[in-house]
Order: C-alpha cells, then structure tokens, then sequence
C-alpha cells in the first residue's frame, strides 16, 4: 500500500489557513506529492473530534505544524495518539518547536523527530526516505539521490529524490519480516531507520542535530495556490521575501539577520493569479515588506496598473523609512487596494532603545498623515504592552499619540515572551514575569504591575468593542473632549463596564450603542441630546436598522418633508442614482432618511464646539429658528445610501440634503 504523510495544521480561525504545510506539500514535487494530505483543523475544535478524524485516516506518518496558538491542543493530541496509532511515525515543525527541539524530543519519547528552521527542502527528502523503505516497495517509483542531498538548493518540482535500498534488499527483507504484525518494523529497521535520517540536514532526533540546513532559495518554492477550492471564505497567504533586518528583541524574525527576495518576475504572475480570480483579500507575510524600496514599489506599481476592483492586499510595513515616492503610490491605489500594518509598539525613547527597535516616531508620523489624507489605504496600527522601561503612564502617552494618528484600526497587544528571543533570554533582567504555557503572555513587569495589566486588558477590550468596530467614528470624538485624552477615556469605560456589570461579549450590537449613551450621561451629562444624535448618526451609517433606536430623536414632524424628499427624488435620481427601477417608497425602505439638529457628519465642527455644548442648546437653537416649543429645528438632513460604502470602514454613504430646496420645487 502507498506510504501516506498527514501534515496536520491547527488554525487560530477558521477563515486562517496555514501557508506552511500547503508550502511544504508543493515542494514535495509531482512524484511525492500523491503520498502527502492536508487537513486543517481550529483550535475551537474539542481535541476528540480531531483526534476521530485523524485515526480515521490512519497516516502512516503524521506532521504538526506548531505555532503558540495550537501548542497546547497539540500537546494533547501527542499523548494520545500513539495509543491509537502505535505505528504512526510523529513529526513536528513550526517556530514554536524549532528552539528548542531537543528538549521536546525528551518530554515526549514517542515523537520521531522534530523539522528544525524552514522545513521544504527537509520535507521532502524526509518523505522520499519514507516512501522508499522496504515496506513501501509498492510506491512504484525509484529515487536517485541519497537523504541530504535536496534536487536543488531547496525544492525543486518535479526531481526525483533519494532511492534508499535495491529492489532485491527489498524483497529479501520483506520475506524475512512477513510474520510482524502489519505496519510494523523490527528493532533492526528502525534502527537502521534512525541512522538514515541522521543523514537529512535540518532535523532534531532522539539522538540529536542532524547537519545544518541552509535557507531556502526563495525562487524554488512552488506557487502554493494552484487549486483555490479549500481557501473558499478564507483569508489567503503570501510570501515574496523571508528574513527581517531589523533586530526587535521580541521578535523571532530578528534570528536571520539576511533579507531573501522571490524574483519579480516570478511575483507577477502570482499576483495576477489572484487577480484574475477576485481573490477577495491576500495577506502578504513578509515580515518588513518595505524593507527593499525597489521590490516594494514594482509590486505596488504592478497592483495599481493590474488593479481589479475587488481585491485587497493587505501588508507589513515599517512607516518611518516609507519614501515620498512610495506614499505617492500608496495614495494613487483604488480606496480599498491596500491595507497597512504599522507595528509602532511604543513612542518611548528608552523603550524602543531597549528592544532594538530603530524607528523615527516623528517620520512615521508624517508618513501616516500623508497615507491618510488621500483617504484609500487602510490603516492598521501596533503598540506592545509590557516592554521594558514602559510603565503604566508611559504606555498611556504612546496610546494617546499613535490614537492620534487616527488609524482605521488600534491593535493594543501584549508582549509574549517567545523562546529563543533576545526578549526570552533578558527576561529575568527586565523582571519580566510571563505565562508558563503559550502564548507566553507578560503578567508584570519592573515598570508595569499584574494589576496594571489588568487594567490594560479591560481598556484593550474597550478598543475592540468601540474603536475598531468602526461602529462609533463620530461619537468617540466627541466623547474623548470629556476626558484629558483617547487612553483617559477608554480607562473610564473599562472601569463603567466592570463598575456596572455590562456584557463585553454581548452578540447585540444595540446593545453597545445604549451602554456609550448610559456612559456618556455618567460623564459627560451636559451633552446628552448631542450624543443621542450622534450614536443615531453612526447607527445609521452601519445599518438602515430595522427598529428605530429608542435613543433617537422623535422624527414625527418630518415625515412629510421625507416623503416629498423621495417623490422627487424619484423623478431626477440626484442622490440615488444606482436606485434605477424603484419608486419612491421602495426607495424609503431601501435607504434611509435621518433629520439633525447638528452638524453631527463633520467630526470637525462637532469637536470644535464641544464647549459650546449644553443640555440647553438644541431648546436655543429651536428658538433661533422660530420653534420656541423646543421640536426639532433641523440643521440639515443625511440621506444614507447603503449600496455605496467606504471600502475602508464599510460606511454607508452619507449625503446632506438640503430639503428646503425640495419644498421649493413643489408645484
């Protein structure tokens, strides 16, 4: 029977998929590639379920790809498995088992052995020793070259890989081992079998290293993506370069010092791959993408020009060492095309001297204004809590200056403590305390105390829930004049939530609008009637919802004035011009028609006269008007047309109509 190799990946999300076992599968080539599946489970999975399905396929060798998100579940399944399948040869390989693969190796005795570093070149002639045993005669085909001799300097498709044995050694052995129980070796072949891969570079086994395997030339790796099917709903991963030259203390990426390439050409035509099918985002997981500024620009440039409409790339890049020509670029790209992340993680000096982290903070700060402007690009910015020299106080004014900045998204993460890390070897020096288990996660620091942490939690959970919906970009605003600044803010509403007993995890998104409102009366109890307007903005600008908010205002009164508002607009499609066919009560149900008293669409003005503000404005702005019984004296009206939307923020469109014009025109 054919030799089968399971390479096994456990996913954070379901909408991952893990670029490593699907790259170690192609350059396998075209003979081997018949003896290798793929699976792909979640770390939401119950550990039985996938434990069922692997014994249901019954691999004769099983290979896990091991990240800090799924070490812990693969743990699990490396204490059952060999109960089950005695037989099942067990690899590992990943970041999280490179480090330290000898020391794994003894804490669970059954393992085969572990890939150390990148794994295509090492995969693949570990398979072809595997196919080619004694016991898998029936491959049927012949290898030419020996374990640690790769066809090229990594994977070349479609070489021949090592023959182990003679045809005649075969069969000699096979008549004298036929009374084992089936899939079984004798003691002789697995020691045999354990000094063959002594010979394959790039291994860790019971009894040690193996030689040294270079890295992969970056022009060997087949394109991973032939056969779109399985990556149907799933975010899709790419690489045009390995290494990082920067030296951050926490990272891993820091190890290889050398930046390698993948050819341009090569490039191009992968590009266009996901292009010509609407691939709807790719994420490119190059670790300082910008760090060539040539290999960057004929990339973006080769985007813009080949550009379908649809799909987003999203990119790693560092800002401060952006160039005027590459932000011109950025700001020609279609709304949408690109999406940047910035890891920041600090503005502090000695910090970011600390950690090895070269960065200009006022360049990259002129260079995410200049992105921002032309308004097109996505804007995905990082800062790390727990990093040495910055305390509670310190991270609060990076918070407040990378908040500035005004990015589409504020990630507020952790440090993790990741073995092999410059970070993980000055640990104690920094007192940094941390998770004994994956992610490794900082509990305290000298600078920064578990309950500091605590705190940071509950103001990361605010962050998520409010700024990075996109769901309150012109209430938040308005709401952080109440407070000295953004992190003040979000440290208040973490403590009203844990204060009050409110749900973080509420499916409801109404439910957020009312707690802000609730919040904003706490705080802010003057400007009531302005945050009730402007949680109906931003309620309006993500849904045409089917119940009115019970904190909206009363629009009884203008019933009228939106009727004729539609009629009209029926006739001339001045507003609503991808609404052909439709008469005007479709029209009024289809989009959605919303009076103000404010001008609560300019975030500008609004903050602007944030100290004009008052519980009696709007009953003075009624008198002004000549309405002295306080109903509603409109400033003017959003009309929002929810078939067009802001790629960056998934905005409806929100167009201020002048309906006094509209009345003027009445017959």
């Amino acid at each position: 029977m054919d030799f089968t190799f399971l390479l096994t990946a456990i996913n954070a999300k379901y909408i991952h998929s893990n670029p490593a076992v699907y790259s170690l599968r192609a350059c396998a080539g075209e003979e081997l590639r018949r003896h290798v599946e793929l699976t792909e489970y979640t770390i939401n999975q119950p550990m039985h379920q996938i434990l069922a399905d692997i014994y249901a396929r019954k691999p004769d060798a099983i290979g896990f790809s091991c990240y800090i998100w799924n070490w812990r579940l693969v743990q699990e399944l490396l204490g059952e498995i060999p109960k089950l399948l005695p037989d099942t040869r067990i690899w590992l390989g990943g970041p999280e088992v490179s480090y330290d693969a000898d020391v794994i190796l003894r804490r669970y005795p059954r393992l085969s052995g572990i890939m150390v570093g990148e794994g295509e070149a090492t995969f693949r002639e570990l398979l072809a020793y595997y196919v080619n045993r004694p016991d898998c005669a029936d491959a049927g085909f012949a290898a030419q070259e020996s374990p640690g001799r790769s066809a090229c300097g990594a994977c070349e498709a479609g070489g021949t890989p090592a023959k182990i044995q003679s045809r005649e050694t075969k069969v000699e052995r096979l008549q004298s081992e036929k009374d084992l129980p089936e899939g079984a070796l004798p003691e002789r072949n697995l020691q045999e079998e354990a000094e063959d891969l002594q010979k394959i570079p790039g291994l860790c086994l019971p009894a040690g290293y193996t030689p040294y395997r270079a890295p992969t030339d970056m022009d060997s790796i087949p394109f991973l993506y032939d056969d779109l099917t399985p990556f149907e709903n799933r975010i899709l991963y790419y690489e045009t370069s390995r290494g990082c030259p920067y030296r951050c203390s926490y990272c891993l990426s820091s190890i290889e010092k050398r930046v390698r390439l993948r050819d341009i050409s090569i490039i191009e035509k992968e590009l266009q791959f996901f292009l010509d099918n609407n691939v709807k985002q790719v994420k490119f997981i190059d670790r300082t993408f910008n760090c060539n500024h040539k290999h960057a620009m004929a990339i973006w440039e080769y985007l813009r020009k080949h550009d379908n409409g649809v799909t987003n790339f999203h990119f790693e890049i560092s800002a401060d060492i952006l160039r005027e020509e590459e932000i011109a670029l950025l700001n020609s790209l279609r709304p949408g095309l690109a999406q940047l992340e910035i890891g920041v993680q600090s503005v502090n000096p000695e910090t970011l001297k600390a950690v090895r982290r070269a960065m200009d903070v006022e360049r990259l700060e002129r260079a995410v204004a200049a992105i921002r402007r032309s308004n097109n690009v996505h804007l995905h910015l990082d800062l790390i809590a727990g990093l040495p020299y910055e305390d509670y106080e310190s991270f609060g004014k990076s918070f407040d200056r990378v908040c500035g900045m005004k990015p589409q998204q504020l990630q507020l993460g952790f440090l993790k403590v990741l073995k092999g890390s410059e970070m993980w070897e000055r640990a104690e020096e920094y007192g940094i305390t941390y998770l004994e288990r994956p992610p490794y996660e900082v509990m305290c620091t000298k600078w920064l105390s578990y309950e500091d942490v605590l705190r940071l939690k509950g103001i990361e959970e605010m962050v998520e829930l409010y700024y990075n919906s996109c769901q309150f970009t012109h209430t938040l605003p308005f709401l952080e004049k109440a407070f000295p600044g953004p992190f003040a803010m979000y440290e208040a509403l973490a403590d009203f939530y844990r204060k009050k007993g409110y749900f973080t995890a509420s499916p409801a998104r109404g439910y957020r609008y009312h707690v802000l409102l609730d919040f904003a009366a706490e705080y802010d109890g003057g400007r009531l009637e302005a945050y009730r307007e402007l949680l109906t903005y931003d309620i309006y600008l993500r849904e045409n919802v089917k119940s009115r908010p019970d904190f909206a205002p009363d629009i009884n009164d203008c019933k009228d004035k939106a009727k004729t508002f539609y009629q009209k607009e029926e006739r001339e499609r001045k507003y609503l011009p991808d609404y052909e066919g439709y008469d005007w009560k479709q029209l009024s149900k289809m989009t959605h028609l919303e009076p103000f008293t404010r001008p609560v669409w300019d975030i500008g003005k609004m903050t602007e006269s944030y100290g004009g503000e008052d519980s009696g404005a709007a009953k003075q702005r009624a008198e002004r008007q000549g309405n002295p019984g306080g109903n509603i004296a409109v400033c003017g009206f959003a009309l929002f047309d929810y078939r067009r939307r802001n790629p960056l923020t998934c905005e409806a469109a929100a167009h201020i109509v002048n309906l006094q014009e509209t009345e003027d025109d009445l017959p």
